[in-house]
C-alpha cells in the first residue's frame, strides 16, 4: 500500500504545475508590452517646419537626409502628442525622432532648435482647375504602363476602375505603401470573384522622371500586381498634372530638387462608362469599403 500511495500522490505535483503554467501562458498575450509586433524603428530627424495642421496632429517639415531611411525632402508627418506642435510655427527649426513601423510613421520628442526665414520654394505653378463631381465623365488621359506601352484611360471602358496616385520612392508606410497594400487586398477580392463584373486597378505615378517603365515593372512585381487586373503607369507631366488636379491630387515639386515632392492622397472610383463615382480623400479608407463600393457600382 505504501508503494501504491507514492505512485498516486507524487505525480499530482507536476500535473498541478503544468496546469498553472498553461494558465500563465494563456494570459501572456494580454499583458502590456507582450505584443508580437516588431518594435518601431527610430531615426533622428532635423529640418524646418513649413506648416502645422490646426489640430496639431500633422506637421510638414523640409528635412535633411535621414540616414538609413530616406533622402532630404519635404513630407507631412503624423504627431500623436498634438500638444508638442502647439508651440511650433512655420520657419521653426526642429529636431525629432521619426518612428516607423510596417503600418505607420510618426514623430516623437520634437524639439525646437531655432528659427529662420522660410526659403522661397520654386515650384511649378498650375492654373486653378475645377474639381470633377460624381456623375461627371472623367476626361481621357494618355498613360505609359510598366511595359512601356502607351494607352488611353478610355481603353478601360467596360470595367469599373479603382485608381490611385503614388510614387515608388515614397517611404512613409501610411502614404503610398499603404495604397499599394490596400490595392493588393482589392486585387485579391477581384481574383476570388468577390466583386461582380469587370474591375481594373490603376496605380499612377506622378514622378515619371524616376518611375520609368522598368522601375514600375519591378515595383509591380514586388507588390504581386497581376497585369490583367492591376496596372502601374505614369503620365506625361504637361498633360498629367492638370488632369490629376481635377481628381483632387495636389503635388508640390521643388524645381531645384526633383526628389523633393509633397503630395496628398486621392483614390478614385470610376464606373464602367467612364463616369466619376467617388473620390476618397487621404488614407483613412480600408479595402472592405472600396470592395463594397465597386460591387455596388457593377451591380447597378
Amino acid at each position: 500500500m505504501r508503494k501504491w500511495n507514492m505512485r498516486c500522490t507524487y505525480p499530482s505535483r507536476p500535473v498541478t504545475w503544468l496546469l498553472a503554467f498553461s494558465v500563465i501562458l494563456g494570459l501572456l498575450p494580454a499583458l502590456p508590452g507582450c505584443s508580437r509586433r516588431p518594435p518601431a524603428r527610430h531615426y533622428p530627424l532635423a529640418g524646418q517646419v513649413l506648416a502645422v495642421r490646426p489640430d496639431g496632429t500633422e506637421i510638414t517639415i523640409s528635412h535633411h537626409d535621414i540616414k538609413g531611411f530616406m533622402p532630404a525632402m519635404t513630407m507631412p508627418f503624423k504627431v500623436k502628442e498634438a500638444a508638442a506642435t502647439k508651440v511650433l510655427a512655420p520657419g521653426d527649426e526642429v529636431k525629432a525622432t521619426l518612428c516607423v513601423t510596417d503600418d505607420e510613421a510618426w514623430l516623437e520628442q520634437i524639439e525646437k532648435t531655432g528659427h529662420a526665414p522660410l526659403p522661397e520654394r520654386r515650384t511649378v505653378e498650375l492654373p486653378a482647375v475645377e474639381l470633377l463631381k460624381p456623375g461627371d465623365e472623367v476626361p481621357d488621359q494618355t498613360l505609359l504602363d510598366q511595359d512601356g506601352r502607351a494607352f488611353r484611360l478610355s481603353s478601360l471602358r467596360g470595367s469599373a476602375i479603382l485608381l490611385t496616385f503614388i510614387y515608388t520612392r515614397c517611404p512613409i508606410p501610411d502614404f503610398c505603401p499603404r495604397m499599394d497594400a490596400w490595392f493588393s487586398a482589392v486585387q485579391k477580392a477581384v481574383k476570388e470573384g468577390r466583386i461582380p463584373g469587370k474591375v481594373h486597378l490603376l496605380s499612377i505615378s506622378f514622378d515619371p522622371e524616376f518611375d520609368t517603365p522598368a522601375v514600375l515593372k519591378a515595383h509591380a512585381a514586388l507588390r504581386g500586381a497581376d497585369p490583367t487586373v492591376w496596372t502601374y503607369a505614369a503620365g506625361l507631366r504637361q498633360s498629367f498634372d492638370p488632369w490629376a488636379a481635377r481628381l483632387g491630387l495636389s503635388v508640390i515639386r521643388d524645381a531645384t530638387d526633383p526628389s523633393d515632392i509633397t503630395h496628398n492622397l486621392r483614390t478614385v472610383i470610376i464606373d464602367r462608362h467612364g463616369r466619376l463615382v467617388q473620390i476618397r480623400d487621404g488614407n483613412g479608407w480600408v479595402p472592405g469599403q472600396v470592395i463594397a463600393a465597386l460591387a455596388s457600382v457593377n451591380a447597378s
